[in-house]
């Protein structure tokens, strides 16, 4: 069968991912979306769109039976699942099929065998593949701590905790089951011995409807925060050829268990040279780009083929499992790691990532390729993942494509919300990850300050804090419409320098005939031009790039990004927060009510459970006191910011 119209059921970066690959097969596209996605890029782009009512996953990307009537009903003749949502939802494919549509994907019997890693793990052992030993949570004793405790559906961190004592074990199985249950529909859990230093190394793998399973490499994706990736490459540094052999067969022997059809990756877990299966994803993985680069191949385009019916032997060149040169991609997201990785919101008001020269596909040469749903403009809101974009360098060798990667990072203009943009820079130059000798865990004990550091120490935040100030004021005089000609801050008798607030430092400047200085004179403005700002500062001129909207500063310069706000003059009473005002640490829904007006608490007793980034976190009172009000409920969003509860400290 030729497809002719494709419907991808998902949202975001991996929607435009794929309909970039319709346009070059000449195939039309349907988007489905949420409200708060219909003004998104992916909505937009698609040749179609058919709105999916409301705006939480359960009720949209997750329903089933809406997206298969978005399907039937926008004349779609194949559906393809991204990654996430429905992508590994059997009864899905089977209702997809049944209705007459190709899917794209492995069968359905393929997923059910995967589905469970419980049941994935016994089958690869019956096939021959190495798994670690799965322990009852009821009968684990002292001796066979630390063990990690895994839901058995789904993945992405979601339902897992590590656990290094016995007391711990208990609650630990039960916030990893109701994550489980919450996220994936099914609070089963198990636990597997926990390995401190292991690394995680992915094959990807692709099947056709004729038997045949090939293997496109590996990728190393190691460095994990809260069980979720963050950088990923291929190949996989520093395997002997021997376990990477092995490690392939190991992938070919599990796709060739269950008759595996389409583009699909199994992990592995290895200590060492030994090496133990983890699970497999019957779908695309968010990191497949960097496999892309390394093979040439477009494994969108394979999956379409491969659903069509063809044979991978007249598809693939045959030199496929060499690859050339080495790629790194890291995930951009709108969060903040030094505060626990808190996910942000807000709108994106910039994203330019200098020297792009693909995006959604590999470039032409090495270089640099970009997938991103947003752009400009768009809302990074509190419904779906927070990931800004991926940034893929490919290169000859590790060395340089790691070199260009923290490069164009570090120069890439991000405005609007907190990222992890200086972490991802600072571990792109770690000499332990360019060594290569990074482990799962790495990020657990890390110094989060030190690697989230950029070049704004005190006195880059007074370089910054002036910069700031003399576009701000050379703009307010622009737009003056007398004066004009007066320098901004003109005073005929100084008495004292003028002093600007912001959020994290005052600056305190002149502003003359001369321009504008530091209040201490070692800081001097040469020049302002629109955005730009030139200051000199010891016989070194340095440039900084401001952007202004409302009252926040957006500061760029060889020193990093750094974000102002400027604190208004006099503050309105009516912004201000009761004392005890439990607020929202970062934006997400809130899962449980731990807790009712007119309750005596203790200090760090529960008082709310949110859930944010896939993971549970615990609001708990601040001291001693009386629950004085709860000003949310079970299910509902909340923002950074907001007020949650309110206790009042014992006297």
């Amino acid at each position: 069968m030729t497809i002719t119209r494709l419907l991808v059921a998902n949202r975001g970066e991996i929607a435009r991912r794929v309909f970039r690959t319709c346009r070059t097969l000449g195939i039309r596209t349907v988007a489905v979306h949420s409200d708060a996605d219909a003004a998104m890029p992916f909505a937009a782009e698609a040749d179609l769109a058919v709105l999916l009512p409301g705006d939480a996953p359960s009720e949209t990307y997750l329903d089933a039976d809406r997206v298969l009537a978005a399907a039937v009903s926008s004349g779609a003749d194949a559906v393809h699942p991204g990654y996430g949502f429905l992508s590994e939802n059997a009864d899905f494919a089977r209702a997809v099929i049944k209705s007459g549509l190709v899917w794209i994907g492995p069968t359905p019997q393929a997923m059910d065998a995967m589905a469970t890693k419980v049941e994935a793990k016994r089958l690869m052992h019956a096939a021959g593949v190495p798994v670690l030993a799965e322990l009852d949570p009821s009968a684990i004793t002292e001796a066979d701590l630390p063990v990690l405790v895994k839901a058995s559906s789904g993945g992405g961190g979601r339902g897992m905790r590590v656990v290094r004592t016995m007391a711990g074990l208990a609650e630990s199985v039960r916030l990893a089951s109701s994550e489980a249950a919450g996220a994936f529909g099914d609070p089963t859990v198990f636990c597997e011995p926990y390995v401190e230093r292991g690394r995680h190394v992915e094959v990807q793998i692709l099947g056709d409807t004729h038997g045949t399973v090939v293997v496109l490499g590996d990728r190393d994706c190691s460095l994990q925060r809260r069980h979720q990736k963050v950088v990923e490459e291929a190949p996989a540094p520093g395997l002997a050829d021997t376990v990477r052999a092995a490690l392939h067969e190991a992938a070919r022997t599990a796709g060739e268990a269950i008759g595996y059809v389409g583009a699909g990756t199994v992990e592995f877990l290895l200590d060492g040279d030994r090496f133990f299966f983890l699970e497999m994803n019957t779908r695309l993985q968010v990191e497949h780009p960097v496999t892309e680069c390394v093979t040439g191949l477009d494994l969108v385009a394979l999956q379409i083929a491969v659903a069509e019916g063809a044979a991978l032997g007249g598809l693939l060149p045959a030199n496929t499992s060499e690859p050339r040169g080495h790629a790194v991609e890291v995930r951009l997201y709108a969060e903040d790691p030094a505060q626990d990785y808190q996910p942000q919101s807000g709108t994106l008001t910039a994203l330019d990532v200098p020297g792009v020269t693909a995006c959604f596909d590999n470039p032409p040469a090495y270089g640099l390729r970009l997938d991103s749903g947003v752009e400009a403009g768009s809302e990074i809101g509190t419904f779906y993942d927070a990931m800004v974009a991926k940034v893929v360098a490919w290169a000859p060798d590790r060395e340089q494509a790691l070199r260009r990667l923290a490069g164009a990072l570090e120069r890439a203009t991000v405005h609007g919300v907190h990222t992890n943009r200086d972490l991802l820079v600072n571990l792109l130059r770690d000499p332990v990850f360019v060594a290569g000798d990074m482990h799962t865990t790495y990020l657990d004990g890390a110094d989060l300050g030190e690697l989230t550091r950029n070049g704004y120490d005190e006195q880059g935040l007074r370089l910054a804090g002036l910069a700031a100030v003399a576009a701000d004021t050379e703009a307010r005089r622009g737009r003056s419409p007398v004066q004009r000609g007066v320098p901004a801050g003109w005073r005929n008798v100084v008495s004292q320098p003028q002093r600007t607030v912001f959020d994290r430092l005052t600056v305190e400047w002149h502003g003359g005939r001369d321009g504008y200085t530091s209040a201490d004179g070692a800081i001097r403005v040469v020049e302002v031009r629109g955005t730009t700002v030139v200051l000199e500062h010891g016989g070194v001129r340095l440039p900084f790039t401001v952007n202004i909207r409302g009252d926040r500063y957006e500061v760029d310069s060889v020193l990093g990004h750094l974000a102002l706000v400027r604190r208004p003059r006099f503050t309105d009473p009516a912004a201000r927060v009761a004392a005890g005002s439990l607020l929202a640490p970062m934006p997400g829904s809130v899962v449980a009510v731990r807790a009712l007006a007119g309750d005596t608490v203790r200090a760090g007793q529960v008082i709310l459970v949110l859930e944010a980034m896939k993971m549970q976190h615990n609001v708990t009172a601040p001291a001693d006191g009386v629950v004085a009000a709860i000003e949310v409920q079970a299910g509902q969003q909340v923002a950074a910011g907001d007020v949650l509860a309110r206790v009042e400290e014992d006297a």
